[in-house]
């Protein structure tokens, strides 16, 4: 599974047996390294998620173009399609993220962790929507982002499936369709 470890992008199988080693050895730091910060494989699966969900957020010029932008159908189908971009564009993040959720399928405390991670990330993606003034309202962000994060996995997993002008108009159709028009 590939995280971040000491701002390099570290690849780690999901089932080591001896996690703590693996990623020192992975990383290239001492032995004891991960052990000292992190007190157990959730604490490094956990953080190293919370790593990704870092990068994968925007930059501070992005957000301020956004807000400057439109408040219109086809304005926010181009602030999906950037975002879209944006992510499939650290791929070995997005699969990581993929990987630790199939590990909280085994891992309850990752699954309690991982859980409310991604409702606070639902929540904070709806009260950003509302205080934008794009059209839509919490059930319409919410469609989106089911819609759009299956895009991903196809663009990342499986890339031949659409073209990137197919991906670009599934983009703005899922936009216009689920999108009310204000």
């Amino acid at each position: 599974m590939p995280f971040v470890a000491g701002g390099e992008e570290v690849e780690l199988a999901a089932g080591a047996g001896d996690t703590a080693r693996a990623v020192d050895a992975e990383a290239d730091v001492p032995t004891g390294t991960a052990s000292n910060y992190f007190g157990s494989r959730d604490d490094l699966l956990t953080q190293a998620g919370a790593r990704v969900y870092e990068r994968l957020q925007p930059d501070d010029a992005t957000i301020g173009r956004q807000q400057a932008a439109g408040r219109d159908r086809e304005t926010y189908a181009v602030l999906m399609r950037e975002l879209v971009g944006r992510v499939a564009g650290f791929r070995t993040g997005y699969l990581a993220l993929l990987e630790l959720r199939l590990e909280a399928t085994r891992r309850p405390e990752l699954r309690k962790v991982l859980t409310e991670r991604v409702r606070a990330d639902v929540d904070a993606n709806v009260a950003h929507h509302e205080a934008s003034g794009l059209p839509g309202d919490a059930m319409a962000v919410k469609l989106l982002m089911l819609t759009l994060n299956w895009l991903i996995v196809e663009q990342l997993t499986l890339p031949d499936v659409f073209t990137e002008a197919e991906r670009e108009q599934l983009v703005t159709a899922a936009v216009e369709r689920i999108v009310a028009a204000r």
